[in-house]
């Protein structure tokens, strides 16, 4: 039955709720009597213990971290899982102790990255019971994202961009490697691409076998104007010639020497 607004909790008209328009509450039903067992319950079929260390982001000898198979919509999102298969309540004082400065060590490093205000940490613990915290990042800036709706947020926001997501995987990694265990995402290669074409080389111009190749021209066209060419004209005219193919090829010997070679590809 639809509900008035009067009705509704007071925090669907905050800023940081994700809907509007007309809402209703689901009835509630009815508690039963025994409650199903969780996923992993028994350690032989739970898949974070199953799971090799190459499925996390950083790993150490008591602790792993992991992240989503996908970019989501919130700048981080990662989950620390004790290697041992312990819940909560289970821990012993070492791994308790530990708890408090992974919390605080994880957090330091999600919250190190850009883009990043502000860390939410929480455990809810009903779908698996092999201990996992969540950390979620809010972007900075978005206020509206503030407060405990922010993981459904991300589910609502579009993905980021898988390279950023990647690139943040492998520096909270190595942020949290300086203080030992082992990291295990790599940043994103560089899509680099070659260009199809090199510039190509300027050769350098021989000034002294341009100018005897100008020379030669002028003479030729006196002859074709019809002036009368006297043996000595000729004789002179076959030295010219013969200056002009030495000074031509000695100008063409010199520009393949003076040529830069040209580039090759890298």
């Amino acid at each position: 039955m639809p509900q008035t607004h009067g009705s509704l909790p007071d925090f669907v008209s905050w800023p940081s709720f994700p809907f509007e328009g007309e809402l209703r509450v689901k009835a509630l039903d009815d508690p039963v009597a025994v409650e199903p067992p969780r996923k992993g319950e028994d350690a032989n079929e739970c898949v974070a213990c199953s799971a090799p260390d190459e499925a996390y982001i950083w790993v150490s000898e008591r602790w792993r971290v992991r992240a989503m198979d996908r970019p989501t919509g919130l700048p981080m999102v990662l989950i620390l899982e004790s290697r041992s298969h312990l819940d909560l309540g289970d821990l012993p004082n070492l791994l308790a102790a530990e708890l408090g400065v992974m919390t605080v060590r994880l957090e330091k490093a999600i919250r190190s990255l850009d883009g990043v205000a502000r860390v939410h940490v929480n455990r809810w613990g009903d779908g698996s019971a092999h201990l996992h915290m969540w950390f979620l990042a809010r972007p900075v800036g978005h206020l509206q994202l503030r407060g405990t709706f922010l993981s459904l947020w991300d589910d609502i926001l579009p993905p980021i961009p898988e390279a950023q997501w990647r690139e943040s995987l492998a520096l909270v990694a190595a942020w949290l490697a300086e203080f030992g265990g082992r990291p295990l995402a790599e940043p994103p290669r560089i899509d680099w691409k070659a260009p199809s074409k090199f510039d190509e080389p300027v050769v350098p111009v021989d000034t002294d076998a341009q100018a005897n190749a100008d020379a030669s021209e002028t003479t030729g066209k006196k002859r074709t104007g019809g002036t009368r060419t006297t043996p000595a004209d000729k004789a002179g005219d076959s030295s010219t010639r013969a200056s002009d193919r030495d000074s031509t090829a000695a100008g063409g010997t010199n520009a393949k020497a003076g040529a830069d070679p040209a580039p090759q590809p890298a």
